[in-house]
């Protein structure tokens, strides 16, 4: 059976599992999983869907997320905004008002940096969202 194109999801997992110090037994029974369907994940034989990523994260005691963009569920960018937003919605010293003001400033800045980028492109010549390095 030939690899999946699953970016290196199975050696990203087999170095995380080890790195807990689980064989894979016992990660496929914390995850809720088959031993042999999480084998075949880690050698990049089956992708598996966002949730089985999220059982094996929650496992594994790591972000979902970064799983997500290994196995090109997610791009970097998305990964990055999510946990952004995830750090400001747990952070306990702000209350849910400041929370929401916090987010609605980050959209905002979002969105500016972005129309300011499609613009810079459209005026250097380059599609926007394409850079040229």
């Amino acid at each position: 059976m030939a690899s999946l194109n699953v970016g290196n999801l199975g050696e990203y997992l087999r170095e995380q599992r080890r790195t807990a110090q689980l064989s894979l037994r016992q990660l496929a029974e914390a995850a809720g999983v088959s031993n042999p369907y999480l084998s075949q994940i880690e050698r990049g034989l089956r992708k598996p869907s966002a949730e089985v990523l999220q059982q094996v994260a929650k496992a594994l005691r790591i972000s979902a997320e970064t799983l997500y963009v290994r196995a090109g569920i997610l791009d970097e960018k998305e990964r990055e905004e999510l946990e952004t937003r995830a750090v400001i919605l747990a952070d306990p010293s702000i209350n849910e008002r400041q929370k929401q003001v916090l987010l609605q400033i980050y959209d905002s800045f979002r969105k500016e940096n972005a129309a300011e980028n499609a613009a810079a492109g459209t005026a250097a010549g380059t599609a926007p969202g394409t850079s040229e390095r």
